[in-house]
């Protein structure tokens, strides 16, 4: 059917289609380093994209074997067919790719091809070498014909050697900073120095060595958690017996001992365990996420060697697969050499123990077999990325436009003046005078801002317990679009309650489950006062041998269903082991207390464990479980034991599990069955009330499961097990042939019952959910667990509102069936997504840019299935298709490289331990902070950091055009203004602590912020710092500065000695003032500021003389600034403009002092000005009287 779909005519090419051929990839991949793989593919399209625009295209007649081999971009002509109503998709964002040639080659396609091979380059020459499958013979590391990595753990971004450069080019790759680096580096040339070499150096050290210090104290915190990890213990076994071993100096091939509630330092294959049943529990939740101990299964030839020893007599060795990244499948083989005949023995995925997952039970002793980078967690772990937030990107391209005018303006300073001598020593002289457009300080405050942010985060009280991890990006919690959730332990506590029974025509909640146990007591007390004449068989044995069939009673439905509950399950009673175990299983189970209160249940499902421990609650416990048998007890103290014949485990495409069993007091055989209603539908006998039911209990949030069960004789089993065996030795399509002879099977079962269990959400998660919706900020939910279960929490928790529709995308396994599914996917509107991990790897090979731009549409999308690895992708995905700003939050040390990966990452303290928050921005203890944290943190943090940057900006800009005045006023002579200290102090003592003071200020109170989370919709446009706010901060700054110099130049041309004290007070007294009337909430800080400044600013007159000139003088001239005086002189000054110089510290400029600037050139640059000064002034007047009267108010 795929193979009929019209196709778009697509461009040929032989080089490009290797890449996209399922087999091909597949035997490529195996001798290629998979990190590199996508880069080659996607350099590969690149390259091809330009040379060959001419290409020849597919036509539709090709043959149906090269569809898979191109690799498509659909079109709406594509996708038209006049034989099925399939509507075309979106067209992609990105179709103008298909158009590049050499115009987009010679606009700057040059530049991506290169970076892209260098790229590529130099990650090949960092690559060590090809991984490769392997044969580990067991305890004898030397037998390696390889060399394989170190076993050791880093995750040190430098080292000795790389430390400091790195951290220089971290800081250099950003044009602020390296701007200020050219310019300190200037003033070394004296033709070029301007004023004194530490009013340029000083600034930079200091950021300089903040951010040094800092990046010292990560590595050296980084340093010593992976030095505790590399050197923690572990018992090694040798010819000569155990010997402790450093992690970091475990090698592939040995043999390695792990205690209980040890972590596994390597990847191992499964060899021996203390346990007696040779299976042993393990924890995966730093690998996987999920918090359910898995089930592993020792090696059967190992297992049962008589002694531990012995492992060193036999000869037999382990082959394995090459390393990859998936965490669910493992192929390899055990092969004894020294047996006759020779014994192989086939591995799975439950024979093998994976780095960082942990022991739960017994000890267990297992053979190397990858170690280091090799091993799953870390070919899982992506590195972390120094994150940059969007302002400080917005804010350097704004420099950028800063350094640009800055360079123009020093052209038309130069141009003006003629051209005249060493015009180009002057030009770079006028740029250095200009320099202070683009201040210093503005990185020092943004940091220093940033840390202020920090700290106010981590001592709210309303968020207790909140870490601040990387307090670079703070303002990132204020621009969020796309939130990326984890699922068990973020959303929920992954804690079980059984809540409902119903048997068709009767239900049970939790109010009336003593009814249910008061009539198991009471059925099983029959049971056993009449077993003398009945043989012991049950009341629902009794009722199946009398004569015709009657209706069964509510009390023997009952014990049915407990009973097939308490049996349909792979759950293991797990108890306490009090001594130490020495490996043998004599000993362990001599040390280990079978009380009831010593039992705790264990299985690859909460779900399961919560329905046994409900049976143990009614009076039906489990007590035991192996491999091969399992016990009952009945609440009269009776142990009912059952053989188990076969086991069919749950998986995502069967969404059922079932067993079978043999009682072993009766021998009767009976086939269990339980799973989801859409599969256990179709099997069960029919029935009126089942669909309305699982209806009904899905509205309440509750997770369903049908139960039912088959009698079969033994005739019967025995034809089942003979058919059976035979399909799993077949060698092609055995899945297909055994899922076929159980299906045989699963044919008129007889329902027992349905259950309802809930899994327990954290607190207040809907309202939280409710609110980031509101926000605007779209959810998407990506978790490792099934896909039933993760729809039912999307539904609980309301990430999908009861009136929206659920589409779940089918599973799909080449590009037809992607096609036919995206298309009946457009159709829908306003409907949430639910896809499997492995349907959306093949949607993004082939249909990366239409599935995104259906996805992005969709108000949630959950993703289920996921491995870490796919996490991270997807994060990115939405990253460069969208260019919004992600944010992840997770619990787990699965969600580590998603939480790195995002722009922001989130980590909660959980059950599942402290990798993720170790390793995320921001660590929070419950999911409902993240509410507070966005809306009231993340909005004062943007909007503070954006007007601070943009008032360091204008503190900058206006001093540059007073400097800009002063030299055109002059004859365009490249002498500074203000020199030395006075321009260290203006950055500093005299106007930091008011400008600094804003990140106190608010624009809306917290209450109001949550109140009204719509609010937050307005900070992700960017508004608050834009190339529009910041040309109305530039015509400010213009403004200001004009008005300060001329009007010091023209009224007080009698005081022209005292020209520096005046401006340079009036500049101060306006820079307080525009403070006041920048904040919006007063804060007392802002008030202590305020005067703390003015009164350092009138202490530096009085001590500071050398700088100022004579005090008096410049209280006498600072009395005459008023508006009347101002009026007075305007015509004057403008009618007959004359300038004159004298004395003081003005260096290079004596021969000015009797010079005058033509008339025309004076009307140009002081009268228009100066037509303003008057609103200017009245401006200032009435925002005093406002601000007064709002206070008296």
């Amino acid at each position: 059917m795929a193979d009929s779909i019209p196709l778009a005519p697509m461009r040929k090419s032989s080089r490009r289609s290797p890449y996209y051929n399922a087999n091909r990839q597949s035997r490529y991949l195996d001798n290629f380093p998979h990190h590199l793989c996508s880069r080659v593919d996607e350099i590969v399209m690149e390259c091809s994209r330009f040379l060959l625009p001419l290409s020849p295209r597919f036509s539709l007649d090709d043959e149906p074997s090269n569809l898979d081999e191109m690799p498509l971009m659909m079109s709406e002509e594509g996708f038209e067919n006049d034989d099925s109503d399939y509507q075309t998709l979106p067209r992609a964002r990105v179709n103008h790719r298909h158009s590049r040639g050499l115009g987009w080659f010679l606009l700057g396609g040059w530049r991506v091809l290169c970076c892209s091979c260098c790229e590529l380059v130099a990650r090949m020459c960092r690559r060590k070498k090809e991984l490769k499958s392997r044969t580990v013979w067991l305890g004898c590391p030397e037998k390696c014909e390889e060399k394989f990595p170190k076993n050791s753990i880093h995750n040190q971004k430098y080292n000795v050697f790389t430390f400091v450069p790195g951290v220089l080019y971290q800081q250099f790759k950003f044009f602020l900073n390296l701007y200020f680096l050219v310019v300190s580096c200037s003033q070394f040339v004296p033709s070029l120095k301007i004023g004194y070499l530490y009013t340029y150096w000083a600034p930079l050290s200091f950021v300089l060595a903040v951010t040094m210090v800092r990046e010292a104290v990560d590595e050296v915190r980084r340093h010593q958690r992976d030095k505790e990890m590399n050197s923690q213990l572990y018992s090694k076994l040798t010819v000569r017996g155990k010997i402790q071993v450093k992690s970091s100096d475990i090698q592939v091939g040995d043999l390695i001992i792990v205690e209980k509630n040890q972590r596994i330092p390597a990847d191992m294959i499964f060899l021996r365990t203390s346990e007696k049943t040779g299976a042993c529990f393990i924890r995966t939740d730093q690998l996987d996420g999920e918090t359910d101990w898995k089930l592993k299964v020792a090696v059967v030839c190992t297992q049962r060697l008589p002694a531990v020893g012995d492992l060193f007599s036999i000869n037999a060795y382990v082959y394995a697969q090459a390393p990859q990244l998936d965490i669910h499948s493992f192929e390899g083989n055990f092969t004894r050499e020294d047996a006759d005949p020779q014994i192989h023995e086939s591995l799975s995925i439950e024979n093998t123990l994976w780095a960082s997952t942990v022991v739960a039970s017994g000890t267990v002793i297992g053979v190397v077999i990858y170690t280091g980078k090799e091993t799953r967690s870390v070919l899982n772990t992506s590195y972390a990325k120094n994150k940059v937030g969007l302002l400080d990107l917005e804010l350097n391209r704004l420099t950028k436009a800063l350094f640009l005018a800055q360079v123009v303006l020093s052209i038309v300073m130069e141009v003006l003046h003629g051209f005249v001598g060493q015009w180009f020593r002057n030009l770079f002289r006028f740029v250095v005078l200009f320099s202070y457009i683009i201040p210093i300080s503005l990185r020092v405050n943004l940091d220093m801002g940033k840390a202020a942010y920090g700290w106010m985060i981590m001592k709210d009280e309303n968020i207790p317990g909140t870490v601040v991890r990387t307090s670079t990006i703070p303002e990132e919690l204020g621009r969020l679009v796309y939130l990326l959730t984890d699922k068990t332990g973020t959303l929920t506590q992954n804690e079980m309650i059984f809540k409902r029974l119903h048997l068709g025509t009767v239900s049970y909640g939790t109010d009336t489950m003593d009814e249910i146990q008061s009539l198991i007591v009471h059925s099983y007390a029959q049971g056993t006062s009449s077993s003398g004449s009945t043989g012991g068989a049950t009341p629902s044995q009794k009722s199946q041998t009398l004569g015709p069939k009657v209706r069964k009673s509510v009390s023997s439905r009952i014990h049915e269903a407990v009973k097939a509950i308490a049996l349909c399950h792979n759950v293991t009673p797990v108890y306490e082991t009090y001594g130490g175990v020495n490996g043998e299983t004599e000993s362990a189970e001599a040390d280990r207390d079978f009380s009831d209160d010593n039992r705790t249940y264990q299985a690859s499902s909460p779900d399961e464990v919560a329905l046994v421990r409900w049976t143990e609650s009614v009076g039906l416990t489990l007590v035991n479980r192996d491999l091969t048998s399992l016990q009952l007890k009945t609440p009269s103290g009776q142990i009912l034991s059952f053989h188990i014949l076969q086991i069919f485990p749950f998986t995502s495409e069967s969404k059922r599990m079932g067993i079978i069993v043999r009682e072993e007091l009766t021998g009767d055989i009976t086939f269990y069955m339980k799973g989801a209603d859409v599969a256990m539908a179709s099997i069960v006998q029919y029935n009126d009330w089942l669909e309305e039911e699982c209806g009904n209990m899905a509205r309440e949030g509750l997770r369903t499961l049908v139960v039912a069960k088959k009698s079969l004789s033994e005739e019967q089993y025995q034809d089942f097990e003979n058919r059976y065996n035979q399909a799993k030795l077949s060698i092609h399509d055995r899945a297909l042939k055994v899922a076929a002879v159980v299906e045989s099977l699963e044919r008129e079962m007889e329902l027992l019952c349905l259950t309802g269990v809930e899994d327990q959400l954290q607190a207040d998660v809907r309202p939280t959910l409710e609110l980031l919706r509101n926000a605007g900020i779209k959810i998407w939910m990506l978790t490792g667990d099934k896909l039933e279960t993760a729809t039912c929490i999307a539904k609980s928790s309301h990430l999908v509102s009861r009136n929206q529709d659920i589409h779940v995308f089918r599973p799909v396994s080449n590009r037809g069936e992607a096609h036919l599914e995206l298309n009946a996917f457009r159709r829908k509107h306003d409907c949430a997504l639910v896809i499997s991990g492995d349907s959306l790897e093949v949607c993004l090979r082939y249909y990366e840019h239409e599935f995104v731009e259906l996805a992005c549409q969709c108000p949630a999308v959950v993703c289920c299935r996921c491995s870490p690895t796919q996490k991270a992708q997807i994060v990115t995905l939405l990253q460069q298709h969208t260019a919004n700003r992600t944010c992840a939050i997770g619990d787990g040390g699965n969600d580590v490289s998603m939480i790195q990966a995002a722009d922001c990452g989130i980590g909660i303290e959980g059950k599942e331990g402290k990798q993720a928050s170790l390793a995320a921005d921001f660590s929070i203890t419950q999911f409902k902070h993240i509410g507070r944290l966005l809306m009231v943190h993340g909005r004062n943090s943007y909007k503070r950091s954006a007007a601070l940057g943009q008032f360091v900006m204008h503190r900058g800009m206006i001093i540059s055009v007073m400097q800009a005045v002063f030299s055109s006023v002059f004859y365009f002579a490249s002498v500074p203004l203000y020199q030395g200290f006075l321009m260290v102090g203006y950055a500093t003592i005299y106007t930091m602590f008011p400008v600094f003071s804003l990140v106190l200020d608010q624009d809306v109170k917290p209450e109001m912020a949550l109140l009204y989370p719509e609010l937050y919709k307005d900070l992700t446009k960017g508004r608050s710092l834009s190339f529009k706010t910041f040309l109305i901060w530039v015509l400010i700054s213009v403004y200001q500065g004009g008005i300060l110099m001329y009007g010091a130049l023209v009224l007080f041309e009698s005081e022209f000695v005292h020209v520096v004290a005046i401006s340079f007070t009036a500049l101060i007294l306006t820079e307080l003032l525009m403070v006041a009337l920048t904040v919006r909430t007063w804060h007392w800080l802002m008030v202590l500021a305020e005067f703390l400044s003015l009164g350092c600013y009138l202490a530096s007159l009085a001590f500071l003389n050398e700088y100022f000139g004579e005090m008096h003088a410049v209280f006498t001239c600072i009395g005459r600034v008023s508006f009347g005086a101002f009026l007075g002189r305007l015509s004057q000054s403008v009618t007959h403009p004359t300038m004159s110089a004298s004395g003081g510290h003005l260096h290079g400029i004596h021969s000015l002092h009797s010079s005058r600037v033509p008339h025309v050139f004076m009307f140009l640059f002081v009268q228009l000005p100066l037509l303003f000064v008057a609103f200017q002034y009245v401006n200032i007047f009435y925002s005093i009287f406002t601000c007064i009267q709002n206070i008296y108010i």
